[in-house]
């Protein structure tokens, strides 16, 4: 059966964390505050005024949310912190739009991933601060977003990553204090990150694996806050006669895209499209290999992917990514771009985009050209961080092409943005549907111990999604009834 966590697993363990939060003065938001941040109490807002994002104190814990106020330090929260795309950059009629990510704390969304996937295991008594280790297998923001969610609650960390990711995310990660084990390979060798966590399963009973591509907090995490953050940022841009055409989310864990699974739900008319590498097309064409698109781990299909809602699969050209990647942040390709007549922030706002968001950009051009979109229909999609955890790969790219010209940037402008077809994009039938979710069974069967009537069963229950993403409403339960054990609610007032 499919784990369901609505009730305490350990008395013992649950009353020794509750112990363990209550000395370390940490308290735990709940999914709801996260999601809408006029429901944390006034105390803890104002105590968050002294606070940089970054800082690692347990109150942070309230900032994990896409509400933040874009500050560094001293800011509270507003709206939704999005960005929509000129016409004249992309190159099409459709209003892409997409949800900014440098604005949670690491400055990346997997934050909120992380504390999906830890949090009901410690007010369930499954997880025990104590003794535990967390272990974040990752290709690169998940681990980060986990070893500071650990830090913050008090828990040892474990990082674990393709040895190949950016040296900003191993530098930061020492930095906290995790242990960090690098895998060989880059973002697509996620079979490297499993075999690490069978061997620390099998010599190490302390540590308790958080795999976000089968842990269902990550994806129950977004699909009830990035789903509504979404459906916010609609409801704020939209125009007469405005239609959510479309949500699209690279793959990686099967997180971030189960906000489809949310907004389906609203807008039954709305198209999810998947996005993954051209280099590695594992949904496209059940392929293989590598690629440079950090963050968006891929060979299998997650555990965690409702592929009966996935309409669509765009694969694209890493080439492109790191092209465009250098004109959005080079100053010969800012200045291009200025010559379009972008003004000086649309410009600027550009570096709020890492390289999984600009492919996230060229998915939806993609997708914006295959359906024939016009100016009423809008795509929304995420830059889940920023090109601030990306700086020495401009080095790398520098020391490997030469320095950025003008020349270059007119090429990878009418290339790489503008020159983007319908070519690597495939609408999903039932069969192809199928198709991608029986290649679970490779993975998850033979390779990590699943049973087949699960992976059945997460095909032809209808009723199984409903019931994992349900259990955000029993979960925040559980933390309101933990902060009440702990007493430090009480002790604010």
């Amino acid at each position: 059966m499919i784990p369901i966590t609505d009730r305490v697993v350990d008395q013992g363990v649950l009353d020794q964390t509750v112990a363990r939060f209550r000395d370390k003065n940490i308290i735990l938001p709940t999914f709801a505050e996260q999601r809408d941040p006029e429901r944390i109490p006034g105390k803890i807002r104002d105590k968050l005024r002294g606070i940089g994002l970054w800082d690692l104190h347990p109150l942070n814990l309230f900032r994990i949310t896409w509400k933040n106020e874009p500050k560094k330090k001293g800011g509270l929260f507003g709206e939704v912190n999005f960005l929509e795309l000129p016409q004249a950059l992309t190159g099409v009629k459709a209003r892409i739009v997409l949800l900014i990510g440098k604005w949670f704390p690491t400055g990346a969304h997997k934050v909120g991933a992380a504390y999906g996937c830890l949090v009901p295991r410690l007010v369930s008594g499954q997880f025990d601060p104590t003794y535990h280790k967390a272990v974040w297998p990752s290709t690169g923001n998940y681990c980060r977003g986990g070893a500071f969610d650990s830090y913050l609650m008090g828990c040892t960390a474990v990082a674990i990553l393709p040895e190949l990711m950016s040296r900003e995310r191993f530098d930061w990660l020492k930095e906290i204090g995790a242990e960090v084990i690098a895998t060989p390979g880059c973002e697509s060798n996620v079979k490297e990150i499993y075999d690490k966590c069978w061997e620390i399963r099998q010599t190490r009973p302390d540590c308790v694996i958080f795999n976000q591509f089968d842990e269902f907090g990550n994806s129950c995490w977004h699909y009830f806050n990035t789903g509504a953050a979404v459906e916010e940022v609609f409801g704020k841009i939209a125009g007469r006669g405005s239609i959510l055409a479309a949500y699209v989310s690279s793959t990686g864990s099967a997180g971030t895209i189960a906000a489809g699974d949310y907004l389906r739900g609203r807008f039954p008319l709305l198209k999810v499209v998947a996005a993954e590498a051209q280099q590695c097309p594992t949904l496209l064409q059940n392929g293989f290999g590598a690629h440079r698109i950090e963050g968006i781990g891929d060979k299998h299909v997650p555990w965690v992917h409702n592929v009966r809602n996935t309409d669509a699969v765009a694969a694209i050209d890493d080439e492109d990514c790191m092209r465009l990647f250098r004109l959005f942040n080079e100053p010969a390709g800012r200045e291009r771009l200025a010559a379009l007549g972008l003004a000086a922030e649309q410009v600027e706002a550009l570096r709020l985009l890492g390289i999984s968001g600009i492919a996230n950009i060229l998915a939806a051009i993609k997708a914006a050209r295959h359906f024939e979109m016009n100016g009423d229909d809008v795509i929304v999609s995420l830059a889940t961080d920023s090109s601030d955890l990306y700086v020495s790969r401009l080095a790398e790219l520098n020391a490997e092409r030469g320095a950025y010209t003008s020349l270059q940037a007119a090429c990878d402008l009418e290339r790489c943005l503008w020159g983007q077809g319908e070519d690597f994009f495939k609408e999903l039938t039932h069969a192809d549907r199928k198709a991608i979710h029986n290649l679970k069974y490779f993975t998850w069967v033979e390779q990590q111990g699943k049973e087949i009537a699960d992976l059945n069963q997460l095909w032809q229950d209808r009723e199984i999604w409903p019931r994992i993403f349900g259990q955000v409403e029993r979960w925040d339960e559980m933390i309101r009834l933990f902060n009440e054990r702990t007493g430090l609610l009480k002790k604010l007032d």
